[in-house]
């Protein structure tokens, strides 16, 4: 039976509902309840709920007072649509048969209508590319990409580009010397630095490129920033954390380096060091280091792993020395492979070297003498790192290998 208005049902046991709150549910009042149509309107589209029917309408028939009498009138409507439709479908027959002797004529008329000939416009020639965005025309002899056009990881439609890219990038980071303006440094304490860098680099078996910048990041902080001898390993340190970030998928935490500076320093400083460090480079970090470099001329004569592994042990002992820090990464990593080539008698440098380094003999003499000078000279007892390092079988034990003599070098650079 109906309840009464302005009391609620007292519930009894087994008769309890659940009230639904949330989004466009609310408490819904006593009274007659009409059931919402779940169907949209006409034209609009179907709605899709974002997990389940809450009301189990599709399930469930609660009957309540009042059902019978909705009954009746759906089904009253359903007589009411059924004698419509029928009628319509006999307006349709009718409609049809007049409409068919129209269409005949239309397809008449359509016949005996000329053909209208169709006037063929001419295409727009397509646009020229201005001269910055033209691909490089790059020889037949000296396509060293061309092999790997189906591997996009070495996006070897834009290599050119990228190292042409990179090289005019490196004219934003020239250095020179540095140590007038630090007083409390030499170049033997940097030097101490970059061989303490690279046992780190070893240790947490972290990437080259990683180690070249770090030493990069190091050497255009001391530019332009005093600092005592004290924080010089927390400089260095926390370059590596700022390039390990750079370089790295899973880098190094701040504890890590904390640990190998034996604790020195607390977590405090090395995030403030970070914090000078990127304000003194405006946050350019992407520094060309002439590592990459070096791989990419490598293979424009197809060396062999031996090979390029003797020019990376020269060009990672470059990174101690002082009057090396002024020269271009792209230069450097030149100077490299060629004492490299002369050393196991491969040539040269030959018209390809020349095509992608943009470099000719003349430009690299001077610095292929002063590595080789680098290489010739008594090593430091404090410096073994870099010798330790490439005198492993991994390494192919480069560091053991005799120098090239100075009489054959200069026949070489003739």
């Amino acid at each position: 039976m109906p309840f009464p208005r302005g009391k609620k049902p007292s519930v009894t046991a087994g008769s309890k509902i659940p009230k639904l709150r949330g989004k466009g549910i609310e408490n819904q009042e006593e009274g007659p309840q009409v059931k919402r149509s779940s169907s949209p309107p006409q034209g609009a589209p179907k709605k899709r709920t974002a997990f389940v029917d809450l009301t189990n309408a599709h399930k469930v028939h609660i009957s309540l007072p009042g059902t019978k009498k909705n009954s009746l009138k759906k089904t009253q409507k359903k007589k009411a649509t059924s004698t419509v439709l029928g009628k319509n479908e006999a307006n349709l027959k009718k409609s049809g048969s007049m409409s068919s002797e129209s269409q005949e004529e239309k397809k008449r008329g359509e016949e005996e209508a000329p053909i209208e000939e169709l006037v063929v416009v001419d295409a727009v020639p397509p646009r020229e590319l201005p001269p910055h965005l033209r691909r490089p025309q790059i020889p037949e002899e000296f396509d060293i990409d061309s092999q790997h056009q189906e591997d996009p990881t070495l996006t070897a439609q834009y290599a050119k580009e990228i190292f042409d890219y990179l090289k005019a990038r490196e004219e934003k980071f020239i250095l020179s010397d540095y140590m007038s303006i630090q007083p409390s440094l030499n170049a033997g304490m940097r030097a101490i630095l970059v061989d303490w860098l690279v046992e780190v680099q070893e240790n947490f078996e972290l990437n080259h490129e990683t180690l070249y910048l770090a030493v990069k990041v190091t050497d255009h902080f001391l530019s332009v920033a005093p600092v005592n001898r004290e924080n010089l390993q927390l400089i260095g340190s926390t370059a590596l954390l700022i390039a390990s970030k750079f370089e790295e998928r899973c880098p190094p935490c701040v504890d890590d380096f904390l640990y190998v500076c034996d604790d020195a320093y607390k977590r405090e400083e090395v995030i403030a060091m970070e914090t000078s460090i990127l304000q003194a480079l405006e946050f350019d970090i992407n520094i060309p280091v002439p590592y990459r470099f070096l791989r990419r001329y490598a293979k424009c004569v197809s060396a062999s792993m031996e090979t390029l592994t003797l020019a990376r042990y020269v060009c990672e002992l470059s990174l101690q020395e002082m009057d090396l820090v002024p020269e271009r990464g792209s230069l450097l990593a030149s100077a490299c492979l060629l004492l490299a080539l002369v050393t196991k008698e491969l040539g040269g440098w030959s018209p390809i070297l020349v095509f992608h380094s943009g470099y000719e003999v003349s430009e690299l003499v001077p610095v292929v003498r002063r590595l080789h000078s680098m290489l010739t000279s008594p090593p430091d007892d404090k410096l073994l790192a870099v010798r330790s390092k490439y005198s492993h079988k991994v390494f192919f034990e480069v560091a053991t290998t005799p120098t090239v003599d100075l009489d054959t070098l200069e026949r070489a650079l003739k």
